[in-house]
């Protein structure tokens, strides 16, 4: 395949290939620590008020010991270009999928907690190549999606400091690698910040950042809080009730990461409750998760999780980033900014106030979605991402 001016796929010795391939034997063990789970007591009738439903939990734990299938799972993984290099002195894989067409656009994919690369399996070939989804050829990229330092396979991390912005340079150092001399950046939860972050600090090649969570405080204008949308309160309240009800799990992960890993680390069942609480919290359904994310979707992820063991280093992004926040976190100065928000986000700011802060170029309101956008709503996700490259290409 002939490579487009400026956008070759330039592999050197620094890129690796790599394959997802876990044993028999790491199978075995997962499947035997899940029949053995000492549960814990739940009060009747309880259902989520006091945390992850046990009756729930349960029925996973069931399904992922004696029901799941892993290596169908992971031969969909596979079914993807994955490479590992060494960006300041850490590990780090990706997946690189690169468009049929040539002068595709070259877009940096970002995950957050609890999530994975797994997020992005329904979003990689619409992007890829839009023409058999459907699409426009013009509307090609060529997918980086990097796991996060400390997560899955570019884990465990080894020495202190892989918060945001070290990732986000990383993550620009590994664009160049790929000689990319210009790219798109995306991303959801931490993923937003860190594609942020990544606009901040290589502006020059930075084409335009679009995301699916978007934090910002009011400005300081005088109508800061002036003509609040109905749909505006629906999202300061879902971001009040957070911080009120559900952020327990953040200020444990931000202050002792280590010690909530023991438990995390040594047990699935832990793990799945850890996780999976928050896909029923953070998703949009109407009691049900899976009708948002599929079941085997969720223990994929988990699963990567587990066989990796990076649940402890996959949380010090919390301790890393928290303990030192810097007051131009997220700033993407000129670099136009595109936002997507769904109604069971976390936090979605107001329009006015990322317009009066960054070079907003693209809204998109939805009435459908939760966290989770690229798993819950990927056709959507891709269609927004589409819009707002069009131009910048």
């Amino acid at each position: 395949m002939a490579a487009a001016a400026g956008y070759g796929p330039h592999m050197t010795d620094e890129t690796n290939p790599f394959t997802i391939d876990i044993g028999e034997d790491d199978l075995a063990d997962l499947r035997n620590r899940l029949r053995n789970t000492r549960w814990p007591d739940q009060l009747p009738d309880t259902g989520w008020d006091y945390g992850c439903d046990l009756a729930w939990l349960k029925e996973l734990a069931a399904w992922w010991a004696d029901g799941f299938d892993w290596p169908s799972q992971q031969a969909r993984l596979n079914r993807f270009n994955h490479l590992t290099t060494t960006i300041d002195s850490q590990r780090i894989h990706f997946i690189h999928q690169r468009s049929p067409h040539d002068h595709a656009l070259p877009l940096l994919l970002s995950h957050g907690w609890p999530g994975s690369v797994v997020e992005f399996q329904d979003v990689i070939g619409p992007l890829t190549d839009p023409t058999a989804h459907g699409g426009d050829e013009a509307d090609a990229f060529h997918v980086i999606a990097p796991s996060l330092p400390g997560y899955a396979w570019s884990g465990p991390t080894h020495e202190r400091g892989w918060g945001v912005e070290r990732t986000a340079r990383a993550f620009a150092a590994l664009a160049d690698r790929l000689d990319y001399g210009s790219y798109g950046v995306q991303g959801g939860d931490w993923g937003s910040l860190i594609s942020r972050q990544i606009a901040q600090v290589d502006p020059d090649h930075v084409v335009g950042c679009h995301v699916n969570m978007m934090t910002a405080g009011p400005p300081g204008n005088d109508d800061d809080f002036a003509d609040i949308t109905p749909l505006e309160q629906q999202h300061l309240d879902r971001a009040t009730w957070y911080m009120a009800e559900d952020n327990g799990y953040f200020r444990i992960q931000e202050t002792r990461p280590q010690t909530l890993a023991t438990g995390l680390n040594d047990s699935p069942a832990g793990l799945l409750s850890w996780i999976g609480e928050k896909f029923h919290g953070w998703t949009h359904h109407e009691g049900d998760p899976f009708s948002a994310v599929d079941r085997d979707t969720l223990l994929t992820n988990v699963s990567v999780y587990w066989f990796t063991g990076t649940i402890n280093s996959s949380t010090r992004i919390y301790f890393e980033t928290m303990r030192a926040p810097s007051p131009t976190l997220g700033a993407t100065g000129d670099v136009p900014l595109g936002v997507s928000t769904f109604p069971n986000e976390l936090f979605a700011a107001r329009r006015r106030w990322v317009e009066a802060a960054h070079n907003l170029t693209f809204w998109a309101d939805h009435d459908a979605g939760g966290h989770f956008a690229a798993l819950e709503n990927p056709k959507i996700l891709v269609s927004d991402i589409r819009e707002f490259f069009r131009g910048l290409r």
